[in-house]
């Protein structure tokens, strides 16, 4: 009759292959997980930054010819909007001086370069707040409300009573959000 003597190097070697498989398989799994779980606080951050942004422009009046104390006509009343080739900061209008829809248009910020409304960095006890983020703010006539700027043609002369406002937010992982808001020259 035979003592058990325990494992055989075969079986010991079988076991360790089979074992380092099974490993392999779960830190698969756990290392795909882990690298999505990322996704949705990139996500959160560039939906705060994103309506951020939009809330700030939406704030301001709606073109330079616009009254802002509300006792005048609006623009394309009397005085027509500004055409859109002229979109964009007027003179030397910085983000801190910005008054109406219009002049965010062309705004890129990455980074340390992102300020708040006040222009103020923003940043939190590990650095800039949001590093690896940028935004791009487009502002366009939309007066059909289909998401395409009316001055398809290039002509730069097109002025409406309708502007679309997107701000493109790409997350460190180059994920582009975009948020879109219209303003209505009222």
């Amino acid at each position: 009759m035979r003592a058990n003597r325990g494992f055989t190097l075969i079986e010991l070697v079988v076991g360790m292959v089979v074992f380092s498989i099974v490993m392999l398989i779960v830190v698969n799994l756990i290392s795909a997980q882990s690298a999505r779980s990322v996704d949705p606080v990139l996500q959160s951050r560039a939906s705060e930054l994103g309506q951020s942004i939009i809330n700030e422009v939406m704030s301001k009046a709606f073109d330079e010819q616009s009254s802002r104390t509300g006792n005048a006509l609006r623009c394309n009343e009397l005085t027509p909007c500004t055409a859109s080739g002229n979109l964009g900061p007027d003179n030397a209008e910085v983000r801190g001086t910005f008054n109406d829809v219009d002049d965010y248009h062309g705004l890129i910020a990455s980074g340390e370069t992102i300020q708040s409304s006040l222009g103020q960095n923003i940043v939190s006890p590990d650095g800039a707040m949001y590093q690896g983020f940028s935004i791009a703010v487009q502002v366009f006539y939309d007066d059909n409300l289909d998401g395409v700027n009316d001055d398809i043609a290039g002509t730069a002369t097109v002025v409406g009573n309708v502007k679309l406002l997107r701000v493109t937010v790409t997350t460190p992982l180059d994920e582009d959000i975009v948020f879109t808001a219209h303003r209505w020259n009222f």
